[in-house]
Formats: C-alpha cells, structure tokens, sequence
C-alpha cells in the first residue's frame, strides 16, 4: 500500500462509506483529470461513469472554464454578500433568472444542494407566516415516498429513504408522505399508463385534508435520482403543479441532480412547461470545478421578505461563502460553454445512442429493470426477474458490479443493487458504446447470467 493510500485510511472520514470496510481495502487516490478521465496515482486511467458524483459535465479541466476561474483569481477570490454585492454574482444571478424557468426572478445562492433545499423550505415556510394576510397554520410539507433532498437537517426530514435517515429521525420536523410513481415496483400493482397516474392520488388525499396546513410540495422533476433512478411518468409533474395551484400551496422543485442539461433540456421542468414557486439548483452548476448553488424564487415570495428592518422580515439565513466569486465565475463559463458548444443540441444524439446501447443489457436475466432520463440512467439488478425479487442486500451485488467494471476501467457508483450510470454530457458515442459493454461483462462476470 502506498504512503497515500495508508494516510487515507488513518486521516480521512469518508462519505455514505463504511469506514471499517473502507480500511479492508486499497483506495484508488486520484490525481488528476483530463477531459473525461480520472488518473490516479498510479498512472491508471479510469473512464468517470457518474461524473465525479453528477457534478462534472464538460469534463475534467475544461479550459473555458479554468480561464474564467483564473481570471476572477486575478481579480479576488471571494467577498461576502453581505451588507456587499459582487460582480459575478450579479452578472450570474441575472444569467440564471434568464435561462430558468419563466416567473422565477430572485436568486439566493449559496453551497451545495442540501443547502439550496434548505434554503427553499426555510423561504417557503417564513414566507406563509408574514405574507399579507399571513397564513401561520401552513408550516408542513408534503413530499414523497423514497425521495432524497440532501443531509441538512431540513432536507433530511423532506427526505424519504429509510435506510439513509433513520437514524436522524429524532431531530427533525415531521413530514406528510405522498406515494411516489415507482411504475417498476408499483404500490398498487398497476400498469402505467393505462393506470392514469394513479399514484398522484395519494397527494390529492394528503391535500384535500391538509391543504391550508401545507407551506409546499417538495418534488425532484423528471426523475427521482438517489432514490434509484425512478422515472416520473410524462405529465405527472404537470399534475402536482396544478394539484398545488388548487390548494394554492408552493411548489418547491429540487433540480439539484436533474438541472444543467443532465435530462436533455437545460432544466428538466422544461419538458413539461412548469414553473415551480421555489427551484433549487447545485451538483452541475460550475460543472463540477467549485461547490455552489442557488435557490430560485417568485417576485411575490421575495416581495413578502420587504419591510421595515424594525419588522424583522428579512430572511435569516446566508454562509460566508454565499455568491463566492470563483464560483460564480466558474458557472458564467459553464453557461458559455453550453452556448458555444450547442450542448444541448449534442447531447440528443448521444441519449438516443445510449438509449440504444443499453438494449442489449435487458437480454441479461439479471436486469430487472432500466430507467433512463436523458443521460441519467439506472440499471436495476434482481435475483428473479419474473418476480422482481431482489438479492440478498448482504450479497452486495451493485457494489461487486461496481468493482468490476472498475478493473475494465470505469469509475461507477451503486444505489443499492442500481447500478447508476450517469456520464458526463461531454460522452462521445465511442465511450457511450464501451462503457455499456463493460457494464454487460460485469454483471455476467458478478451475477453469470
């Protein structure tokens, strides 16, 4: 083991890991990266399947972006917001409020997506309790089944995975559940879509009972992403934006994974024409060169934060780092990139390519199920696919898939027995076609059939 391998396993605490499994092992210590590549020290090249945990997208060192960072380096690293405005954070509020979806107009940035979601459900709950006529009953939120919005304390409790927040339960707020549309394992054994999204009417119950109590609706759009790659049916959210205008109750959309061109458009709201009150944005935001992120709000949410300061109604919240300077400027570039390299407009044809290649895996007896959004995709493995039962959780099946295609070269990461494959939107058809191949030898070579 090398000096740095050993020094990882006595100093360094490690994210969702085992630390005791961690320390049986010989960790891969990256170095450095190029283009969608990772290197460790070693002089191994390693293709990043999940985008170095869904936050890359042009590639590692991309130089656009490195020279803005550069450049704003040159200029100052970071200044507070507050009581102090900066430059690039007024330039990038501006950008985003343009690109966003139509009628969200104020920006509030700050670190990483737990704390952009942190931020909207602080916003949306002191928003109902001074706007005019305040509303103080509405201080509970509805969000779904299975759902993850980050491991702040507040995103923990809108968060729905056992297994992740158990242990936290005591200290955080309680939360209405509302089923999720989990078509491949569907609560109440019906078939999509003849069953006409049936599993929204679990929301419209919780509204219908509780709707004046209810500050807003948490949902990710599109796709449910660390709940395992769960697809939400074409017009599902459509419906809950029309459910909460009913009961006139925020709608608060986490884009934190899905945001930034992962889904094939900018924002995945975009493909159903929905407007959420409160959007949260981070991961793919600097493209994966600096930690921010943004909470976006309505003009009438911001309008009931204005008083006089004796009235105490501005919103208590902000980090050192709100609005850093390098960030910001990482994120123009980012956004400049898009623009002069039609991302957007490329990615299409490597979704339909990956969407393609992906095919040959349903032949493995294994794949229960694949679920794709745009370059976001999960391939769930089960023990018996008539049945849908899954492996023993101690047979770790995802994690040994994981490690087998790690020695043909890529780096991916499981939730569960879903192998998740989420490639950078930089992915050229060559690399789309090797990584599904790896990722079939795999799982015969794990699982033999």
């Amino acid at each position: 083991m090398s000096d740095l391998e050993e020094r990882d396993q006595r100093y360094v605490w490690h994210p969702f890991t085992q630390m005791s499994d961690w320390m049986d092992g010989r960790p891969i210590v990256i170095e450095k990266g190029e283009g969608n590549y990772l290197i460790d020290t070693a002089g191994n090249r390693y293709f990043d399947g999940i985008s170095s945990m869904w936050v890359n997208l042009h590639g590692h060192d991309h130089p656009t972006i490195r020279r803005a960072i550069h450049e704003q380096l040159d200029r100052i690293a970071h200044s507070t917001l507050l009581g102090l405005a900066g430059v690039p954070s007024i330039e990038l509020a501006e950008k985003l409020v343009g690109i966003a979806p139509e009628g969200l107009t104020r920006v509030f940035f700050s670190d990483n997506g737990s704390t952009a979601v942190e931020v909207a459900l602080k916003l949306a709950y002191q928003y109902w309790q001074q706007k005019s006529p305040a509303e103080p009953k509405r201080q509970r939120f509805i969000a779904l089944k299975d759902a993850y919005h980050g491991d702040t304390l507040g995103a923990v409790a809108v968060g729905g995975i056992e297994h992740f927040h158990q242990t936290f339960g005591p200290l955080v707020f309680p939360v209405l559940r509302a089923e999720n549309a989990h078509c491949y394992r569907c609560p109440y054994g019906l078939t999509h879509p003849s069953c006409e999204i049936h599993c929204l009417e679990s929301m419209e119950s919780l509204l219908a009972e509780h709707g004046d109590e209810v500050a807003g609706v948490v949902v990710e759009p599109l796709i449910q992403a660390a709940a395992g790659m769960i697809p939400l049916p074409d017009g599902w959210l459509r419906r809950v934006r029309e459910l909460c205008d009913q009961h006139e109750t925020l709608l608060i959309v986490d884009e934190v994974a899905t945001g930034f061109g992962r889904t094939g458009k900018m924002f995945a709201c975009e493909h159903e024409g929905v407007t959420p009150d409160l959007f949260a944005v981070a991961k793919g935001m600097t493209a994966g060169f600096l930690p921010l992120a943004a909470t976006l709000a309505t003009e009438e949410i911001f309008n009931a934060f204005l008083a006089p300061v004796k009235n105490q109604q501005q919103f208590f919240h902000g980090h050192s780092y709100t609005g850093n300077a390098l960030g910001c400027a990482a994120t123009l570039a980012n956004l400049e990139v898009f623009e002069q390299e039609a991302v957007l407009e490329r990615v299409q044809g490597t979704i339909q390519v990956l969407t393609e290649e992906l095919e040959s895996l349903r032949r493995l007896n294994c794949v229960g199920d694949i679920r794709q959004r745009g370059l976001m995709v999960g391939v769930e493995l089960v023990a018996d696919r008539n049945t849908k039962q899954p492996f023993p959780p101690q047979d770790r099946i995802g994690h040994l898939v994981c490690l087998a295609i790690r020695r043909r070269g890529i780096i991916l990461r499981p939730l569960g027995d879903t192998v998740v494959v989420m490639p950078p939107l930089s992915v050229t058809v060559e690399e789309i076609r090797s990584l599904v191949a790896a990722l079939h030898e795999s799982i015969l070579e794990v699982v033999g059939t």
